[in-house]
């Protein structure tokens, strides 16, 4: 656990390093994220300590003298595997009820000290939310305190919260003062751009806007807000992290209905704008033509022979029109192809966001059982392990474990990147790497049971020596029966 808080404070230093942060609240933010590191920590530990624990005893024949009084490996581990049983119960309602309520806590600690630090709040790449009427964007953040800033994008919000706005500059600078609720934000070699409300009606499609160039531009940001944060406040409470297994469930199913209902509407949309619902509709009495050429207008007798051409040839369809008609009906379809086409790649982004956040919920319900049985699972991998190898201590057991786990975690998070874009069902993300590690318990039990070697050479070089002495014979048959038949 210690090890793993250590990577944590690497992973934040970036963020709480240099903003005069209370130890205090550091800790308590540690305090509030370490049992997200149980998942991690847990089957390390349970795979490490049995490996060394069953190791030791074998190395020092303890299970020499077991199996001379008459106890077996099996009778050896009974104790131990009530234990991890009850152990493997405890993780699950711990990753049910205690990382949820930490996720909790520290997610809104983290957020209210984002808050109360502005530097903090602007991230790098990425539109942040600065006061009431500020968005703000910058490519890379430094200097002492982070307040030096590059390539800044900010979006102000007039009356109305109308985005009406934009400035951009090459340098920018924040400055504030302990003891003011004022931002100020220095902002060097930008434009200016606003658009104008104009005062007629008529003069409203012209889109005026104004356009300004500044070496020096100062902006004064009121934080009396961000400065009364409450570093206890909690208001977000609705990410997958924070869910347990009742609160999972049920959102499972409401974002499915709402997924359903979207795609849905979505298909129905773009199958109307493609026309093809026309094909459907019963002939009726020819109409005049149309004044307007870029509209085409179909005869009952033309939606007779189309109806039966749709049956025999779909690909002389167009032929049934004059020339003119058919250069209307190509230009539509080409233009319904690509209008098609954008709207799919427009709402491309909105769908995969969609299937990615559902595929996130049954991961996370999924992973809070798959650790209660990893724990059980890999205590069957380093118990026998450790019997076979007869190695106590941290030396080889050490590297052993941290192998089998690295071979155990590489494979989860493949795995559960493959299920949060849909390549794979995500129930079988949650459950592959544990998946694959129980044959693997199965096999060094029934080896260290029947007290053999984790590899018998002598019995792999007499397999080998049987195929050939069998392909040899084999040869020889085939060249007989040659022989023969000449």
């Amino acid at each position: 656990m210690l090890i793993f808080i250590f990577q944590a404070i690497w992973f934040f230093i970036d963020e709480f390093a240099g903003k005069d942060i209370d130890l205090a609240i550091v800790g308590k933010f540690l305090f509030y994220y370490s049992p997200n590191l149980v998942p991690n920590v847990l089957p390390l530990t349970v795979l490490l300590a049995s490996i060394m624990t069953f190791g030791s005893l074998a190395e020092n024949y303890e299970f020499a003298a077991m199996k001379a009084s008459g106890i077996s490996l099996y009778r050896a581990m009974r104790g131990l595997i009530v234990f991890i049983f009850f152990l493997s119960i405890g993780t699950f309602f711990f990753a049910n009820d205690i990382i949820p309520a930490a996720e909790y806590k520290s997610y809104n600690l983290r957020r209210n000290i984002a808050q109360m630090k502005p530097a903090m709040a602007i991230s790098e790449g990425a539109f942040s939310t600065v006061g009431e009427d500020f968005s703000i964007k910058v490519d890379e953040k430094h200097g002492d305190n982070d307040n030096l800033l590059d390539n800044v994008i900010i979006h102000q919000l007039s009356d109305g919260n109308i985005n009406n706005k934009v400035i951009k500059s090459v340098d920018g600078e924040l400055v504030s003062s302990e003891n003011s609720n004022i931002l100020q934000l220095i902002l060097k070699n930008g434009n200016y751009y606003e658009d104008l409300k104009a005062e007629s009606r008529d003069k409203r499609d012209n889109y005026p806007h104004a356009k300004a160039s500044f070496d020096r531009y100062t902006i004064f940001m009121d934080l009396s807000e961000l400065n009364n944060v409450d570093l206890e406040e909690e208001k977000v409470k609705n990410t997958f992290k924070m869910l347990n297994v009742t609160e999972l469930d049920y959102a499972i199913d409401s974002i499915k209905k709402d997924n359903k209902k979207i795609y849905t509407n979505f298909g129905e949309n773009v199958y109307k704008r493609t026309g093809a619902a026309n094909l459907k509709i019963t002939p009726t009495k020819a109409k005049k033509p149309d004044s307007n050429k870029d509209k085409v207008v179909i005869s009952a007798e033309e939606k007779e022979k189309l109806h039966a051409l749709i049956t025999e040839n779909s690909d002389s369809i167009i032929t049934i029109f004059e020339d003119y008609r058919q250069n209307q009906l190509v230009d539509m379809a080409l233009n319904t192809v690509k209008n098609t086409t954008s709207t799919l790649e427009g709402k491309k982004w909105d769908l995969n966001r969609r299937l990615k956040l559902y595929n996130h919920h049954i991961l996370s319900l999924h992973q809070k059982y798959a650790l209660a049985f990893a724990c059980f699972i890999l205590f069957f991998v380093g118990a026998p392990l450790g019997a076979i190898i007869r190695k106590g201590g941290l030396g080889l057991p050490m590297v052993l474990a941290i192998g089998l786990f690295l071979t155990y975690h590489f494979i989860g998070i493949f795995a559960k990147n493959y299920a949060e874009d849909g390549s794979i069902p995500p129930v079988i993300g949650a459950w592959v790497a544990t998946g694959i590690m129980l044959p693997l318990g199965i096999f060094l039990t029934r080896r260290a049971t029947a007290d053999k070697a984790l590899f018998e050479t002598n019995f792999s070089f007499k397999n080998v020596g049987k195929l050939f002495s069998f392909l040899k014979k084999k040869k020889s048959k085939v060249e007989e029966k040659g022989a023969k038949s000449i």
